[in-house]
């Protein structure tokens, strides 16, 4: 097979065969520095769409209040998008909207940053992920993600979709065979992995925007 050319914007080589071709090419200093690019069970996945507004902000403020929380409790380490999850187990390498290691997880190896602040990588198997749904990534981040989440024993997934119509937050925790959606009490939903509970709100922002509020007690 010869070089994949999308358009003017990525080059996907040859060699890049399996998963670990990919995780070559992740280091091969030719990775695009633009769009998305994973590998899921066999398969190259490929977003080069744009990311919306609601999206964006969607991250930020769990980004926000996550990672204030852990930063105050020293509970661990928060890792925001565009950083790559791999876990060899479930055949796995993919860019979460956003990861949580607890302390005792980096400590037990469970998670594994092989270059310290210049790892390309988090190696292993993070205590929560975060997907946030937009038009272009439904199949992956509601069939195909949560399989793999699971296989690589994540202990949470957090999932929010961003679609005006389809609004809704969810987190799924790890039950016998799959991921199981943990019961809502007027909008709250408890993490077991943060031992508190959640619930995020969206009103009407400017500009016929929308503000989203993510709540913690």
């Amino acid at each position: 097979m010869s070089t994949i050319v999308i358009g003017e914007q990525a080059r996907i080589p040859a060699w890049v065969v399996d998963h670990d071709s990919f995780r070559r090419w992740i280091y091969s200093g030719d990775f695009p520095e633009r769009g998305q690019f994973f590998h899921l069970n066999g398969e190259l996945w490929v977003n080069l769409s744009m990311e919306t507004l609601s999206h964006n902000k969607i991250k930020q403020v769990i980004a926000m209040v996550l990672g204030s929380f852990i930063y105050e409790t020293k509970a661990g380490l928060y890792v925001g998008d565009r950083m790559m999850l791999t876990n060899l187990d479930a055949v796995l390498s993919a860019e979460p909207d956003g990861m949580f290691i607890a302390a005792p997880t980096l400590r037990s190896g469970e998670v594994v940053l092989e270059q310290g602040d210049e790892s390309l990588e988090v190696m292993g198997t993070p205590d929560m992920v975060l997907e946030v749904v937009s038009k272009t990534s439904v199949r992956k981040d509601t069939m195909t993600l949560p399989d793999l989440y699971y296989r690589a024993g994540i202990r949470e997934y957090w999932l929010v979709d961003s679609r005006p119509d389809h609004f809704r937050f969810d987190i799924f925790r790890t039950g016998r065979r799959k991921y199981r959606a943990t019961r809502k009490t007027d909008g709250w939903i408890t993490s077991g992995v943060f031992g508190k509970s959640f619930r995020l709100l969206v009103n009407e922002g400017r500009e016929g925007t929308s503000d989203y509020r993510l709540e913690m007690r």
